[in-house]
Formats: structure tokens, sequence, C-alpha cells
């Protein structure tokens, strides 16, 4: 599909020859242009610019599902420096449309946004003072926690700020109680220390049945399910964004949750899952492995879904930390960069591409 700068498309503002910018793809509406329902005159108007905010402003001019997959008639092809790829065409509505528009603009004025996928990448250190000032969100030199708890935010300002990402040199704050901070940090090496002698532990019980070949193919599968749990823990639970109720308690779990992480996305003792809270989340899924499956598989595809963490709790380490080898993991360096600095609503796999392939959420970057 070709290529347009912004400013060829503006060229074409005519009845003869109509133009337009929807969700980042380039669409040539000439042949449509008499037929509009809301007349010609509508739509000459904004020929030649990005018409994405006006089709989903409900109050000036609402559209049906059916008109969006006829404008995939017209498409003939996409806007240079702001490819998305192959993936289908998100047709976001009203003020979803409107919000994520607005996020993914402050994303773009971030100097981050130009030079994540450089090998240095190095990000500049927040001015907590004039955030605080200018945004009206949280104040960086404070526990961060209370603040959720206590300051009352709109859904749309949470969720355009908690994605604008802030750097600190050193670790934040975060509940700023002595016996709970320290449950909030953990470094790297505590997930293999912690959790590798559990993977053994299951081999170990697996390997007691005898069925030498059996273990090792549910070890693999668990490493599968693992894929698939990982992201579709990062994308329906973690970015549960635009589900999220107006609710102040709902602003504090996401935050919490995964919230913090694109907020101060280079807090190094912030980013592999604490100890505490990866037995809270997986002792579920062990328990119904164990449900569906006879003892000897069920040891087998836990201890593949263990690893399968662990590798994925290294990578995102790794990732964030690191100046990584080329093969695989450079690409996925700026794979998940791109996820925090160009669209959080897309690249939702750590350790690979394959699911977001799978359901169309892949990112494309230059």
């Amino acid at each position: 599909m070709k290529s347009y700068t912004e400013e060829e498309v503006a060229k074409h503002n005519t009845e003869k020859s109509c133009w337009v910018i929807f969700n980042d793809r380039v669409y040539d509406m000439t042949k449509f242009v008499q037929d509009h329902p809301g007349g010609d005159d509508i739509l000459l108007e904004h020929s030649g610019k990005d018409i994405t905010e006006v089709l989903q402003d409900k109050d000036l001019h609402e559209h049906s599902e059916a008109s969006y997959e006829m404008m995939e008639e017209y498409i003939i092809g996409t806007v240079k420096g702001r490819e998305l790829g192959d993936r289908h065409i998100r047709h976001l509505e009203g003020q979803r449309a409107s919000l994520h528009r607005r996020r993914v603009g402050l994303l773009e004025k971030e100097v981050e946004f130009k030079t994540y996928t450089k090998e240095d990448f190095s990000p500049t250190e927040t001015d907590t003072k004039l955030d605080v000032k200018t945004h009206q969100f949280l104040d960086l030199s404070k526990p961060l926690v209370p603040q959720m708890m206590r300051l009352r935010f709109t859904k749309e300002h949470y969720l355009e700020q908690v994605h604008k990402p802030r750097y600190l040199p050193q670790p934040a704050q975060f509940f700023g109680h002595p016996l709970l901070e320290p449950l909030s940090k953990t470094v790297w090496w505590v997930v293999p220390t912690i959790w590798l002698p559990y993977v053994s532990y299951n081999l170990y019980k697996s390997f007691e049945f005898g069925y030498t070949y059996a273990t090792v193919f549910f070890f693999c599968f668990g490493i599968f399910i693992w894929t698939f749990l990982e992201y579709g823990l990062h994308r329906f639970l973690f970015h549960y964004d635009d589900r999220m109720p107006e609710n102040q308690f709902m602003f504090l779990l996401h935050f919490v949750l995964h919230g913090f992480h694109h907020y101060l996305p280079m807090d190094r003792m912030r980013l592999v899952v604490p100890p505490t809270l990866f037995v809270v989340l997986a002792y579920p899924w062990i328990t119904l492995a164990h449900f569906l499956f006879p003892s000897f598989m069920a040891y087998g595809v836990v201890a593949g879904g263990m690893f399968g963490y662990i590798c994925y709790d290294m990578t995102h380490y790794y990732v964030h930390h690191a100046k990584v080898i080329p093969f695989h993991f450079a690409e996925m360096k700026k794979y998940h960069l791109a996820h925090h600095y160009k669209d959080f609503e897309a690249g939702y796999g750590i350790t690979s591409k394959f699911w977001d392939y799978v359901f169309g959420t892949a990112l494309t970057y230059q």
C-alpha cells in the first residue's frame, strides 16, 4: 500500500480530487462526493484533511458501522510516518475514539516518540515540579498510591496522563509506608531464584510417572499456554482502559496493576512481578491445570507455564534495561517500546509477536 505525506493529501481538496485521512489511512472519496448522504459541501469542507475526530463526533455528524465498511472501498494508502501495517482498522466510535486520539497525541509530542527505536535510547528525566503544575496529575516527589486514593480525576484525564511516560533517576515512592514499600519492589534476579526451583519440582513430579516423552510434550504445551496468557492478560486485564467504569477505586486498581508501568516505564524495581502478587495471579491457573489434566500432565503443563512466565519477566526487564543482543531481542525491544511510545492499544506481546499477528494487534514502526 502506497504512503503519502500529509502535504500531498492536503493538495487533493476539490470536488474533482477529494482525499481525506481517517485512522492514518488515506482515502480517495472523489467518486463518493455527490453521493454523500449529508451533502457534498460537508465532505468538501474537510477534503485534504484528517477527519478521524470529525467522523467520530456524534454531535457533529453520526456515522453507522456500515458507513465505515463502505469507506474501505476507497482506501488508497497510508500516511507517511504513521504506517500501521496490515492489521485491521479499528473503527473507534465517539468518546473512545476521541480519547484515544488525545492520548496518542500526547505521546507524539514527547521526544521519546522519535527516539525509542535508537540503540542508545535514553529518556529525559522529568521535572517533577513542572510536571504536576502543567498536567495536574500526580506529584512524583511524593508517594503515588496515597495520592491515587485521595485525588479525584475524570476517566479521560486519568487515562491520558497515566499513558504519558515520566522518568526518575531512582525508584518512585509507591506506598510511602516503611512496611509496604519494600513489598512493591522486586529486583530482576528474584524471579528465577524463586520460581526455577518450582519449575524443577513440577518437572520432577511429572517425570516420576515414567512418561518421559509425554512430560516433555506437556512442558512445551505449558509454554505455549503461557504465551497465550501473556497476551490475554496484557490486553484484557492490564489494558482494560476503555472498559473501565468511571470510578476512583477502579483507577487505583488499574494504576497498581499496570498503569504505573506506563507512567514510569523505566522504574527498575517495579518491572518484574512481585512474588506475592504472582502467587495470587498464578494460583487459580495452577489449580485449573490440576483439575483439567491427570497429575503427570498437570505437573508438566505447570512446569512449562511457569518457565514461560520466567522467560516473560526476564525478557521484559531485558528489553527495558539492557543493550540487547541482535538475535530476536533487538526486534522485541523496539516492538515493546513502540507499545509504550507509539500505540499502547496494540503490540501486547513481550516475548514474541505471535498472538498479535493472530488477533490483528501487531505494531509496525520505522
